[in-house]
């Protein structure tokens, strides 16, 4: 079983420093890969980064949520979406999302859509190549 980062990821950042295997890798370029990502095959499923996760954003694969029913000011980030998002991550490095919706209290969002694009990252797209454009955001 393997943990999987959702749209409700806002690039903190703090999650890859936790993880003791270093399966985490931002996504990059940003407007195409706009969260951060778990390689499904290198996870041990210890858990470390959900707590880390200021966003709510990390969940055990069997327990994604197919429907999320927002607070009220979560955003998701999603290539297609066209909202802003400006902000702070784990080290206090400047986060800028183009990329973004704010949700509003009582709004359902399908989280499980989330899913496959973690596969996708590291087996069709970027995977660990990510972290040579890394630039910390």
């Amino acid at each position: 079983m393997t943990h999987i980062i959702t749209s409700l990821c806002l690039r903190d950042r703090g999650c890859i420093e936790v993880c003791p295997v270093e399966c985490i890798v931002p996504g990059e370029p940003v407007e195409k890969y706009p969260w951060m990502y778990i390689d499904p095959d290198t996870c041990i499923d210890c858990g470390a980064c959900i707590p880390e996760c200021p966003f709510a954003a990390i969940f055990p694969e069997d327990e994604v949520p197919v429907a999320y029913t927002a607070k009220g000011g979560e955003f998701i980030s999603k290539t297609g979406l066209a909202g802003h998002f400006e902000g702070t991550n784990h080290h206090g490095t400047h986060v800028v999302l183009d990329t973004v919706k704010q949700l509003n209290a009582g709004e359902v969002v399908n989280l499980r859509e989330d899913i496959q694009p973690n596969y996708d990252f590291f087996k069709s797209g970027p995977g660990y190549g990510a972290k040579d454009q890394d630039n910390g955001m």
